[in-house]
């Protein structure tokens, strides 16, 4: 972990964690002032009911309203993490943390502290990631505005499941737990609420055992806004999704353009297409052109990605992709491209000396010309691809 999301914590470190404790309690906190000590109050009386060694931990990320005091006094350990963000709170707990499971959870009171068993128990069972349900645990009037219920909430969670085949039916619930020594070897890395799905992506990537109990949501207790941004932090959570899963970003959307753009194109090519009483004629050939050049873009971010993520660790890349794809193969095929497109414009200039240099027919040489250039500039795209594949490729010696 990098040295600067280390908490500053005066009371323990992560080298005299200590292993008697089975359980922490993870509260991240900005200026909570007027929920903390209810909630500490129930996961202390959670624990107590059900004999469970454990601690809660506020990881406080510079609250100005005596939050720290508070949550001293009602029996709470407190970690100062100075990176701002949610996430970057979280990854500070997670360290300075000393139960060997974690359950983390919001400080403003929507959450239920007093009913963490059904947590503790698939902990205890070996789960490595056991996720909340507000979905199917009951989400209470006002506790979560409709739009994100109906429509940001099942919208992300559905991407997801759909991009990383999880399991989870709300990617985005705060109160979750897990193992902590399983939890750390995953590094993560983001500092805002995107943490929420890094969490569960990497969890799943990594094949961890997953899972999900009901829980419930109520509304806050805060008089003030909460720290969510709908638009903001919903674009963030959608952002990290595309990134982590190249395939739906580029290779599915790459394909699909030059599939598409192929089949068009060569409908086009001899003569008008008439489709549904519409006449598809060169400008449409143009079109189909774009489509195949901007497919093979895409194709190509796709395979430099899956490479980069191959050497850094980044996402699930275990081994080597299309291995025979080097700079010479594609500069050998990127050549016969090249040398098709330049032929194709020899014949179009030939056609144009037989009618003696005069006035070009557009409908007729741009039949030839859209054809030879496409090839031109794909067959340039797949050479010098080539030789940044084998940059891509070149070991990088770690200090």
């Amino acid at each position: 972990m990098s040295e600067h999301r280390a908490p500053n914590n005066e009371e323990s470190t992560n080298s005299m964690r200590n292993t008697q404790v089975e359980l922490t309690v993870l509260m991240p906190c900005l200026d909570e002032a007027e929920t903390l000590e209810l909630c500490i109050q129930k996961a202390l009386a959670c624990m107590k009911e059900h004999d469970i060694s454990g601690e809660v931990l506020i990881a406080d990320n510079g609250s100005t309203d005596g939050s720290q005091q508070i949550a001293k006094k009602a029996g709470a350990r407190v970690v100062n993490v100075s990176e701002r963000g949610y996430g970057a709170a979280l990854i500070g707990g997670l360290e300075a943390a000393q139960g060997k499971y974690v359950i983390m959870g919001d400080a403003d009171d929507s959450y239920d502290f007093s009913n963490l068993m059904p947590f503790v128990e698939r902990l205890r069972a070996g789960d490595d990631l056991v996720m909340g349900n507000r979905f199917k645990g009951g989400i209470e009037k006002g506790a979560m505005p409709l739009l994100n219920r109906y429509l940001g909430n099942p919208v992300l969670s559905g991407i997801a499941r759909i991009f990383f085949k999880s399991p989870i039916g709300d990617f985005h619930c705060g109160l979750r737990g897990y193992n902590a020594s399983r939890m750390r070897e995953l590094d993560l890395r983001t500092t805002g609420m995107e943490y929420a799905s890094e969490m569960v992506v990497q969890a799943t990537i990594h094949g961890y055992t997953v899972s999900e109990v009901p829980t419930t949501l109520s509304p806050d207790g805060r008089s003030r806004p909460p720290h969510l941004r709908r638009w903001r932090d919903g674009w963030r959570h959608l952002k990290f999704l595309l990134v982590h899963s190249p395939s739906w970003l580029f290779l599915y959307p790459g394909l699909l353009l030059i599939v598409v753009g192929f089949v068009l194109g060569a409908a086009i090519v001899a003569s008008p297409l008439y489709l549904f009483g519409a006449e598809l004629d060169i400008n449409t050939l143009l079109y189909s052109a774009a489509m195949i050049v901007v497919g093979f873009n895409l194709t190509f971010f796709h395979i430099f990605t899956q490479l980069y993520a191959h050497q850094a660790r980044f996402i699930r890349a275990e081994k080597d992709i299309w291995p025979r794809l080097t700079a010479e193969t594609c500069a050998l095929s990127g050549l016969a491209l090249i040398s098709v497109g330049v032929a194709l414009t020899v014949l179009a200039f030939a056609l144009w000396g037989y009618n003696d240099f005069g006035e070009l027919a557009p409908e007729r040489f741009m039949r030839i010309t859209i054809p030879a250039m496409t090839m031109i500039l794909v067959g340039v795209q797949v050479m010098f691809s080539g030789f940044f594949v084998d940059i891509l490729r070149i070991k990088v010696r770690k200090d």
